[in-house]
């Protein structure tokens, strides 16, 4: 049951309901709200006239119409009002009584703007603040699997964060200054400088006297295999491990079929599902390379997904929300997985 936070037009999203965040009459007006009627068409604002309007902080729930999406939740966020008002509990129930009312409609996928945060006033990083723990925490007490995404749109992602000030300096000490400004101003390197680059970075030659055959009769533990030692060393839930690593219960069912030596799944896991078990098990940087080594891939200097997620267990950040979000701004693909 993965939070993904993504940028994206949530009119245009193939998921169970769309939440809206509209006014306690549930009738259209700007923003996100006016783009969902006008997105569905006018059969949602027929419907709409019929649910008698909604109280601030809940949710009422109509088809979706021409959207992509079965489903459209509304919900009436608070206005900002100083923050001594009752604000943050009326937002902590909008998004609270969307997500009851998505499970009640046995939706298996929800996506939500930030509520409140544009003409209602609402401080944007307070606001993702108590999106963020508020689902989290639902989905920390629902047993079954529901992927909800948070949904920017366009180039507006500015005070939805912090800023990560030492992220620049650890580029820079990280890889060559031309390879830095290469990647973060996406300018053009040709593959002869890459080539060098890489050779001098990792300049790792492979030299072995070992019997083939006694190596192939020998493997070492498989990905699999590490990540269900590592729960067991560490004393976590299993549950808790796949939580924290943002991905569901199907891919935690592969890994723990695949691990030991009757490894009947053969399970492959993405590198980014690797990365995302390396913070959730709280690995040190070494440990996450010979995690990641056992899934067949390693840290690169050269892509910059890679130094942030090294950066971020070097400066022991594991939640993996505060990783995406770093990702996330820095317009990198978050971690976390539903399929792979």
């Amino acid at each position: 049951m993965p939070l993904f936070i993504i940028n994206d037009d949530i009119t245009k999203l193939k998921v169970d309901a769309v939440v809206t965040a509209s006014n306690n009459t549930l009738l259209s007006e700007g923003g996100v709200d006016g783009s969902v009627f006008r997105a569905a068409g006018p059969e949602l604002l027929e419907e709409s006239l019929g649910l008698n309007g909604c109280e601030t902080g809940d949710a009422k729930i109509t088809k979706g119409y021409n959207l992509p999406a079965k489903y459209i939740i509304h919900t009436v966020g608070p206005i900002w009002r100083g923050g001594d008002k009752g604000e943050e509990k009326l937002l902590v129930s909008c998004y609270n009584r969307s997500l009851q009312v998505a499970v009640e409609n046995k939706c298996e996928s929800i996506a939500f703007p930030m509520i409140s945060t544009g003409n209602y006033g609402y401080p944007k990083y307070n606001a993702m603040q108590i999106a963020k723990k508020t689902i989290n925490s639902f989905l920390e007490n629902y047993e079954d699997d529901l992927d909800v995404y948070i949904v920017l749109f366009g180039n507006d992602i500015s005070g939805y964060f912090d800023a990560e000030d030492n992220l620049k300096d650890y580029f820079m000490r990280r890889m060559p200054e031309y390879l830095f400004w290469g990647i973060c101003r996406t300018s053009y390197i040709d593959r002869e400088t890459h080539r060098n680059i890489s050779k001098r970075l990792y300049d790792h030659k492979y030299k072995s006297t070992v019997n083939l055959s006694d190596v192939l009769n020998s493997p070492e533990e498989n990905f699999s295999s590490m990540v269900m030692r590592k729960i067991k060393e560490s004393g976590m839930n299993e549950v808790a491990c796949y939580k924290a690593a943002n991905v569901n219960r199907q891919i935690f069912s592969k890994i723990r079929s695949s691990a030991g030596e009757n490894d009947t799944e053969n399970y492959q896991p993405t590198k980014s599902t690797a990365m995302s078990f390396a913070l959730a098990l709280k690995l040190s940087l070494e440990e996450s390379n010979e995690l990641l080594k056992k899934a067949g891939y390693a840290f690169s200097g050269s892509d910059k997904t890679d130094i942030i997620v090294e950066y971020c267990i070097s400066n022991h950040i594991y939640d993996i929300f505060r990783v995406n979000e770093i990702l996330f701004t820095h317009e990198q693909p978050v971690l976390g997985s539903k399929s792979h």
